[in-house]
């Protein structure tokens, strides 16, 4: 088969190796895919194939270099949901990736953070329009971490004062008591996801620093008794596992100038009594509020190992049939 120029795709050498992955994985990717073959000639890549499956793998690879124009540091995900929606028709000319407009969140220490999946896009979009935003989604699903980068956002911006990240130190199946050190050493391993997500989102040095001014505060949850969080970003996470007292206890912590972000999963409680969840109450008592944001992420939204989103359908699928048995 002839190559013509409608199969180059012009990239620069950097995009390229960006596009094509570790060990030319995502290029696999693609190629398993579509059935084409995708070479590298330098100076770009050549996409040979069925013209129709050509076409879909090049709207796939123009997408990609697009996200690495905006500084997008590209993942397996981005590869994945790129494959998985809808391509664009023969007769297009450019093409239309979901991510496209997704828009930037931050800059983090290796390449700009921003919305995988429309509904993530959605969840930053409620993020930026209200003040006190409920995100439920399961595991993975980027809603801490999105909430995170997003107020990192503001505070680089100097729109917040202060980031303040707290969660309810409850048991996953194990007892406090039974961990060696005092309080805050046996309530640290709760606090390690937190900080983990704001080494990746501003390095070490740059949290380090904001840790030490005050800027950045990480707490368990009854630590925010008492006071008035004003000029500040508030994460809740892990809500679902917050009683309904404590609920309206950090609910009602908001002050002037700030505003709030509560994140979990309702099908990951840990309390001993489910129906005491402050998360579920509070979303069928403020849901439909003026000036009150819900995002309600699903597996589709999930961004770690392909896999996980299958294990949670797999759960859930369980759930719903075991309710309708019951039923």
């Amino acid at each position: 088969m002839a190559i013509t120029k409608e199969d180059f795709i012009a990239l620069s050498d950097a995009c390229v190796l960006a596009i094509v992955g570790p060990s030319e994985r995502y290029l696999a990717m693609v190629e398993g895919a579509f059935k084409v073959l995708v070479e590298m000639p330098g100076g770009g890549l050549i996409v040979s194939g069925d013209p129709r499956a050509r076409l879909k793998a090049k709207s796939v690879i123009v997408a990609l270099a697009e996200l690495y124009d905006q500084g997008v540091d590209i993942t397996e995900v981005d590869v994945r949901q790129l494959i998985e929606q809808p391509q664009a028709s023969e007769g297009d000319t450019q093409p239309s990736p979901q991510n496209d407009s997704r828009g930037t969140v931050v800059m983090g220490r290796r390449g700009a953070i921003a919305a995988k999946t429309a509904g993530q896009s959605a969840y930053l979009k409620e993020l930026a329009d209200k003040d006190l935003v409920f995100a439920l989604g399961p595991a993975g699903s980027g809603k801490t971490f999105l909430a995170v980068a997003h107020g990192v956002a503001l505070l680089l911006k100097g729109r917040v004062d202060k980031l303040i990240i707290t969660r309810p130190a409850v048991e996953a199946g194990e007892r406090l008591g039974f961990l060696p050190g005092d309080l805050n050493e046996k309530i640290d391993p709760y606090l390690t996801p937190i900080w983990g997500a704001l080494d990746d989102i501003l390095g070490a040095q740059t949290l380090a620093k904001k840790r030490e001014t005050k800027e950045i505060e990480v707490a368990p949850l009854a630590y925010m008794r008492g006071r008035t969080l004003s000029y500040a970003y508030v994460i809740i996470d892990e809500a679902q596992n917050t009683t309904r007292m404590q609920m309206k206890m950090i609910l009602t912590r908001l002050g002037e100038g700030s505003k709030m972000v509560v994140t979990g999963d309702p099908s990951q409680i840990d309390l001993p009594n489910r129906n005491d969840s402050g998360l579920t109450h509070a979303m069928g008592l403020l849901g439909t509020l003026k000036g009150v944001g819900v995002a309600e992420l699903t597996a589709e939204d999930i961004v770690r190992h392909e896999l996980v989103a299958r294990i949670v359908r797999a759960y859930d699928n369980e759930h719903k049939n075991a309710f309708g048995a019951a039923g």
